[in-house]
């Protein structure tokens, strides 16, 4: 017996994840990509958004939601003990800065901030803290996530890059 999908019910296909599955089940860490990046001077293609004197923004290349951001020192360090009061400083404001330009393009009902240390929390790179801040809209927990393991994002990673660097430069 063939299995026949509903009608009106289209498959979702997320090919991305793949690479994240593939590089979270690996265990050698590679290379730091949050230590890789900033050196290439390529921001657009490597979802660079801003960069401060201690600390960048960068898109995440596996997001929750549209506007999925990393806040990170350019200093490989694994815990919030080892950074410089310049660098928590910079992090936090670099932060508030992304949730601004965040509400002026995205114009989110909330945010969720938050640091996985460890990888027992949930750190993909447990060696290189970074701050997510991830935008959330009202009704944007649905039944995709939830039963489908599937996120529905309405904008490639460089339409978001390409919408929110404007708005940095100018802030």
């Amino acid at each position: 017996m063939k299995h026949r999908m509903p009608p009106g019910l289209a498959r979702l296909w997320a090919p991305w994840r793949m690479e994240y599955i593939k590089a979270s089940a690996s265990k050698d860490p590679g290379p730091c990509f949050l230590c890789d990046l900033p050196r290439l001077k390529q921001d657009r293609e490597n979802l660079i958004l801003h960069r401060g004197r201690k600390a960048f923004v960068i898109l995440n290349r596996f997001p929750y939601n549209n506007g999925h951001l990393l806040v990170a020192p350019y200093r490989h360090v694994a815990g919030m003990e080892d950074l410089k009061d310049a660098e928590v400083t910079e992090i936090w404001r670099l932060a508030d800065r992304a949730r601004g330009v965040l509400d002026g393009e995205m114009q989110p009902q909330g945010y969720n901030l938050g640091i996985n240390l460890g990888r027992a929390a949930g750190a993909g790179l447990p060696g290189h803290i970074h701050l997510h801040l991830v935008p959330r809209w009202n009704g944007d927990t649905n039944f995709m996530p939830i039963l489908g393991d599937t996120k529905v994002l309405p904008l490639t990673l460089l339409q978001t890059w390409d919408l929110l660097a404007r708005k940095f430069a100018k802030r």
